[in-house]
């Protein structure tokens, strides 16, 4: 084979090898972003709940305060205990690892929610968690706040001590 002949070869093998890779990477940006969830094959992937309003029933929203600030809560509840009436400014997602907690809105939604369920919590809207069950509830909280923007805004208290937002 001429000298010639080889460095073309050559040229045309170095031309194939770069294709592939780049074709490879044009299909995967290409790719849906459904295909991506199927590289989990070694994991078991079960879907909690999808939705585009909470419990009751607000749509979501996302409102943009600032620099954003996550905060991962793991929460504890003895039976009988409640969180008092408060709010959230911010999104807060949470998911129930045991035990069973009704929270009742200040305009009467009560949803009760037990462990494996997810809890997508209402907006600026005030509302009270009880643990009514016999055992401790816990739960993890995701709060998806911004720096400076407090995550909880607890219920005023009038002068005799009752909380004045229920």
């Amino acid at each position: 084979m001429s000298l010639n002949r080889r460095s073309t070869a050559k040229k045309h093998n170095q031309s194939r090898s770069l294709f592939l890779p780049i074709l490879w990477i044009a299909l995967l940006a290409a790719s849906p972003k459904s295909v991506f969830a199927k590289d989990y094959v070694q994991a078991k992937v079960e879907t909690l709940e999808v939705t585009s309003t909470n419990y009751a029933g607000q749509p979501l929203s996302y409102p943009q305060l600032g620099t954003p600030e996550v905060t991962a809560l793991v929460v504890h509840m003895p039976p009988g205990s409640s969180t008092g009436w408060h709010k959230h400014p911010v999104p807060v997602y949470a998911y129930m690892i045991e035990g069973e907690l009704t929270v009742r809105t200040e305009n009467g939604v009560e949803k009760k929610f037990v462990k494996g369920e997810p809890i997508i919590e209402v907006l600026n809207l005030m509302h009270n968690g009880t643990n009514t069950g016999k055992e401790t509830a816990s739960l993890v909280v995701f709060y998806t706040g911004f720096e400076g923007v407090p995550n909880v805004i607890k219920a005023e208290k009038t002068a005799v001590g009752a909380e004045s937002s229920r």
